[in-house]
């Protein structure tokens, strides 16, 4: 009798702790992603999760923070994959993760390494981060690569007789997809909902965070200002971006040795001293020059 009593005891405390967890997840409204992109794989597996800390705590992160990480989810060009919201219960859930994780496996190896669950925590509650900014790097060395094309096109259109904008147009029909064509895009759509262009191309350069795309903008308002001529100025700006790419280049090139300096020192000389050392003390053992005993037998062991 005991012992059914316990039974369904325990089945009813694990039905009710279920149907509260179905609860908790159930009441978290579905997103509306119509117009937003798809996240990547990493997101998709935890994000049930993510919404429901995004509806639950969203409300107590601070404006300071989640302003920073919008600024830079927009830079990265990827405010319409996850919001700043998400993005933050992404990385308390990485944290916690990691955090398991670590001690699940440092559980099985030794008590006292629990401490180091911590660094899980941290690395964690980062990696979020480090996806950013590998992001980000990609798209602003994608946006530099494709520059100078782009310009050539709003140069042949300018010095065709098109303006600016037409020029522009030009460049995002004859390209293919890419997050330059994206931005271009974008800054065609503000111009066409009534903002100024110079206006668009700030908002630009605010969304690449691009040092060569700022020097553009800032060239092109100023020649709009004073009523410069376009068409040198964007044939400038493309020959300037590809020295620069070429400088760049010349650059990593000549660093190549430099970095693989340390794998050389690090494995390939050892292994190189180790069998060149191995040679040269046959050789001298083979001579009886070195007549130590315990490497004689090692050295003709097994067949001592």
């Amino acid at each position: 009798m005991n012992v059914l009593v316990i039974s369904l005891s325990f089945g009813g405390f694990v039905a009710i702790t279920v149907w509260q967890l179905w609860r908790v997840f159930y009441l978290v409204p579905e997103e509306d992603r119509k117009f937003l992109d798809r996240p990547p794989l990493g997101f998709r597996m935890v994000w049930p999760l993510i919404q429901m800390l995004v509806h639950y705590f969203g409300a107590y992160v601070p404006d300071e923070a989640v302003d920073a990480v919008h600024k830079r989810l927009k830079r990265t060009g990827v405010e319409y994959v996850v919001s700043a919201h998400q993005f933050i219960a992404a990385k308390v859930i990485s944290s916690i993760g990691f955090t398991a994780g670590l001690l699940i496996i440092l559980s099985w190896v030794s008590e006292s390494l629990f401490v180091f669950a911590l660094v899980g925590g941290l690395g964690g509650w980062f990696y979020p981060e480090l996806w950013l900014k590998e992001v980000r790097v990609r798209r602003t060395n994608q946006i530099v690569r494709q520059l100078p094309f782009y310009l050539d096109i709003v140069t042949l259109s300018v010095e065709a007789g098109s303006n600016l904008t037409g020029g522009i147009t030009q460049a995002v029909q004859k390209s293919p997809e890419s997050p330059l064509r994206s931005e271009f895009s974008r800054v065609l759509r503000d111009i066409r909902a009534g903002k100024p262009r110079a206006d668009a191309l700030r908002e630009m350069v605010d969304r690449t965070g691009s040092q060569a795309i700022q020097n553009l903008v800032s060239g092109l308002i100023q020649a709009e200002r004073t009523g410069a001529s376009l068409g040198p100025l964007l044939r400038a700006q493309a020959e300037q971006l590809r020295s620069e790419r070429f400088q760049r280049a010349e650059k990593l090139a000549m660093e190549a040795p430099v970095k693989l300096l340390g794998p050389l020192v690090m494995f390939i000389f050892p292994c190189t001293f180790l069998v060149l050392g191995f040679l040269i003390l046959s050789k001298m053992m083979q001579e009886n020059m070195i007549t130590w005993a315990p490497l004689v037998w090692a050295y003709t062991w097994p067949g001592a």
